[in-house]
């Protein structure tokens, strides 16, 4: 199967990412400690699997980092938390991911995974698509297709986990211009790393989409950027844990528990 993502760009592009580019990183993080917050329990053997350990190093420094490598160097059961953390969607088989993750957990161990959605640079992919059509009449892959949210939790039930819940959070960030995102793009390590992608770029594309971004998403001589991350909540199973009722194993009708009367549908 080919692969969407070529492996070694995405390394060279991440090696260029810089501390200042880290801030959604961070925000991320911040949300997947809230969330463990709600959780009435303390994880004592937390691994995060990142591309981008410095940030996530910082807010879990009693966990286990993992590179997010095609194979996860986590040992099955060893791990009561493990955390995607801002990499998913570079992956090449994100369901694998996520099954491995959830063979690193131990029973009723919980899997927080944080990823970019579907929404994300919707307002640059927008600008890109039109001007290239534009100057060339064609239009090449320049910004990675990132999952929907239903598709995302699906991820999840498909790995295996259980009780999965998947919420998301926008964040609208205000550039000078389009340049000025793109290169903040870069120090966050987040450039075109797709395996097919144009190998040449006109001129002046980068020029007419810069103006129709201005012209389309522009906001007081400002633009703004949508990064939608989704997070992916699941628990390794357990017979400590809630399951649905079998179908036809109700004792109580319906109707009775709202106090209506059961009226019958026609046929």
């Amino acid at each position: 199967m080919a692969k969407l993502v070529d492996p070694d760009r995405l390394k060279l592009i991440r090696a260029r990412a810089r501390p200042e580019g880290m801030f959604l990183h961070e925000i991320a993080a911040h949300e997947v400690k809230d969330r463990l917050e709600l959780v009435n329990r303390r994880f004592m053997r937390p691994a995060v699997v990142t591309g981008f350990p410095d940030p996530w190093r910082a807010a879990f420094p009693d966990a286990r980092i993992v590179p997010d490598n095609e194979v996860l160097a986590l040992e099955p059961g060893a791990h009561d938390a493990v955390i995607h953390g801002l990499s998913l969607h570079w992956s090449n088989d994100p369901v694998t991911q996520v099954f491995q993750c959830h063979q690193a957990l131990e029973p009723d161990g919980l899997f927080i995974g944080a990823t970019f959605g579907g929404q994300t640079l919707h307002e640059l992919r927008t600008a890109l698509a039109e001007a290239e059509v534009g100057l060339t009449g064609g239009l090449s892959p320049r910004v990675l297709p990132m999952g929907e949210i239903r598709d995302l939790a699906q991820i999840l039930q498909i790995a295996g986990l259980a009780l999965p819940v998947a919420d998301t959070l926008s964040q609208v960030v205000s550039y000078l211009d389009a340049r000025a995102l793109m290169r903040d793009l870069r120090a966050m390590g987040e450039g075109n790393a797709l395996a097919v992608r144009a190998e040449k770029t006109p001129r002046a594309l980068f020029r007419r989409a810069a103006e129709i971004y201005a012209a389309n998403f522009g906001d007081d001589g400002r633009v703004r950027a949508t990064f939608e991350m989704i997070f992916l909540t699941g628990w390794a199973p357990h017979d400590s844990q809630q399951k649905p009722l079998k179908p036809g194993s109700a004792t109580t009708r319906l109707a009775d528990a709202l106090g209506t009367k059961e009226t019958d549908l026609p046929d």
